[in-house]
C-alpha cells in the first residue's frame, strides 16, 4: 500500500473511533438522563404516597377524635363529680349495678384483659374502671356463643376485664367509669364503639394507673 493510501486508512480508522466515541459518550448522557428522570419520578412518587399516607392518618385520627366525642347510642351517663372516689373497707352499696364509679377498695382486680368466669368483688372492680378499664358483664340470659365472642374480644384488649353479674338487668353491660350501655347481643356494633371510646377514655380519673398486677378473683 502507498503511503497516500495508509494514510487515508488511519484517518478513516481515527475518524471510526472518534465515531464510536461519539456514540459511547451519547449513549451515556442518555441513561444519566434516564436515571435522572426515573429517580425524579420515583422520588415525586414517594413523596406523593407519603403526603398521602399522612392524609389518611390525620383523616383517621380526626376520625378518632370525632368519634370520641360522639356518645355512643343509648349509653347511661352519671356525673363524674358525684361519683365518690374514697378507698373503703366495707361493701359499698352503689346506686346502679353494676356500679360505674364511686368509693372503692384499695384492691383494682387486674384488668388486662382478663376474663373472669366467676363473679368478683364490685368495690375492686369500680377500682378497675378508675384506672380506665371497661368492664363487661353478663347474666344467664346471654347465649353461650356472645359470652365466647365477649371472652375473645376482651382477652385481645388491654384495660378491659370481664365477669358474670347474675342479678344486673341487662342481658350484655359494659361499665367505664360514669357511662353505661346495655346491649343484648355481641355482635351489636356498639360494643366495638364503646370499648374504643372509653378503654382509657378522657373519662379516666387516673389514666395510666396500672391494670396489672392486682386482685386474680
Amino acid at each position: 500500500m502507498s503511503k497516500t493510501g495508509k494514510k487515508a486508512a488511519t484517518v478513516s480508522r481515527k475518524a471510526r473511533i472518534e465515531e464510536l466515541r461519539r456514540a459511547e459518550r451519547a449513549r451515556e448522557r442518555r441513561n444519566r438522563v434516564i436515571t435522572i428522570t426515573l429517580s425524579t419520578v420515583i422520588v415525586a412518587g414517594l413523596a406523593g404516597f407519603g403526603a398521602y399516607a399522612l392524609n389518611r392518618a390525620d383523616e383517621k385520627d380526626e376520625q378518632q377524635a370525632a368519634a370520641a366525642k360522639k356518645p355512643v347510642r343509648g349509653e347511661q351517663t352519671w356525673d363524674a363529680k358525684k361519683l365518690g372516689r374514697d378507698h373503703v373497707q366495707a361493701a359499698v352499696d352503689y346506686p346502679m349495678n353494676p356500679p360505674v364509679g364511686g368509693d372503692h377498695n384499695q384492691a383494682w382486680m387486674t384488668c388486662d384483659g382478663t376474663v373472669y368466669t366467676k363473679a368478683i368483688g364490685k368495690e375492686n372492680a369500680v377500682h378497675s374502671l378508675e384506672h380506665g378499664a371497661v368492664w363487661v358483664t353478663y347474666n344467664d340470659k346471654a347465649a353461650d356463643a356472645d359470652v365466647k365472642t365477649l371472652g375473645d374480644k376482651v382477652s385481645r384488649t388491654p384495660y378491659t376485664l370481664m365477669s358474670p353479674v347474675d342479678d344486673q338487668s341487662g342481658t350484655i353491660m359494659l361499665s367505664a367509669w360514669g357511662y353505661q350501655l346495655t346491649v343484648d347481643k355481641a355482635s351489636d356494633p356498639r360494643v366495638e364503639q364503646f370499648l374504643t371510646k372509653y378503654v382509657q377514655g378522657s373519662q379516666t380519673p387516673e389514666p395510666g394507673a396500672a391494670c396489672t398486677n392486682g386482685l386474680t378473683q
